[in-house]
């Protein structure tokens, strides 16, 4: 038994899945615009979708180097998530909402 997997996917398969994962994300960006939450959750989605590319490219060329990238690009996305998710209580205790229209107030 060759495979490790349980499933044998080939890659067209794999990049599907990616770009309905990062299709699914900018239909999350332009349709959830009225919400921060659904914006954060639709652009860490976008970049799980890179995410996967590099992993696919990484296992496809027997190469470590897509996977380590990966790792960067997810420590990153965490860094990212947790600083926007603080500015948002941070406007949220100032403002008392969260929709994306208030967000004017924050121009200088």
């Amino acid at each position: 038994m060759d495979n490790v997997f349980f499933f044998d996917f080939n890659l067209f398969d794999l990049f599907a899945l990616s770009l309905s994962l990062f299709l699914l994300s900018i239909f999350g960006i332009i349709n959830g615009r009225r919400s921060i939450i659904s914006t954060l959750i639709a652009i860490e989605l976008m970049l799980l979708a890179a995410n996967l590319n590099f992993i696919i490219f990484s296992v496809y060329l027997d190469d470590l180097t897509g996977q380590v990238i990966a790792l960067f690009i997810l420590t990153v996305a965490a860094a990212e998530s947790a600083i926007g998710l603080a500015i948002l209580v941070a406007y949220y205790r100032l403002k008392g909402t969260v929709d994306l229209d208030s967000l004017q107030y924050l121009k200088g």
